[in-house]
């Protein structure tokens, strides 16, 4: 624990036998509850999330309802996220948990401040998550550096207030969308990305970018 809020982490998978193994190798002993929300793989991630003692959910959605399945299930007061590929880094939580102690609501990791990068981003999703900034930033008046990375902590009951409901990777951008609506605290912290270590991932650019769009003009709309 730190201090004496209780702690969550939620990892969505799907198909991530080669990484989950040591993703769970570098968590820390602060951490009080792990989380795995799983799309029905069909290698042995579950397995090796049984293994080492992981409260397992499964769910036919996309990452955005494992999301919202995870955080529903979770006893954390605090809730980390962070995926399954090895590329966010554990040393990086305490900054995450940090801004929760310092008083703020949703702590998002940035790969576009200083201190932060990516090792898994090639230019036209580096385009692609600028354009998406500056649409967001210019409609709500809000300063994010990044928009589309995983890598968050929020307070959980915070979190269940902002009502969220993509089904998808758009989550990220609806939930940064729905805490500038809301009025909560938000701070962005650097993070470092690092490339994938084995298999594929399930993000698809032009797919994934359409819904990504199609989420920031309904919630403009609104």
């Amino acid at each position: 624990m730190k201090g004496n809020k209780k702690i969550t982490l939620l990892i969505p998978t799907k198909n991530e036998e080669g990484n989950l193994q040591k993703v769970l190798d570098t968590i820390p002993d602060y951490i009080d509850e792990i989380i795995v929300v799983d799309g029905y793989s069909k290698d042995k991630t579950v397995d090796i999330a049984k293994k080492n003692k992981c409260k397992i959910y499964l769910d036919k959605g996309q990452k955005g309802s494992a999301v919202r399945l995870g955080v529903k299930k979770a006893t954390g007061d605090y809730v980390i996220m962070m995926d399954a590929d090895c590329s966010n880094r554990s040393i990086e939580f305490e900054l995450l948990i940090a801004g929760l102690e310092a008083g703020y609501d949703f702590c998002f990791g940035s790969r576009f401040i200083q201190g932060g990068g990516s090792d898994d981003m090639p230019w036209y999703r580096i385009l692609g998550n600028k354009f998406f900034i500056l649409l967001v930033n210019t409609i709500w008046g809000t300063r994010y550096s990044d928009l589309c990375y995983g890598y968050r902590s929020f307070k959980r009951k915070a979190f269940l207030k902002l009502g969220l409901n993509s089904e998808d990777f758009s989550i990220e951008t609806e939930m940064s969308i729905k805490v500038a609506k809301g009025g909560f605290e938000v701070i962005e912290i650097p993070s470092f990305e690092k490339a994938r270590h084995a298999g594929v991932g399930n993000l698809r650019t032009i797919k994934d970018g359409y819904r990504i769009s199609k989420r920031i003009l309904i919630e403009a709309c609104k």
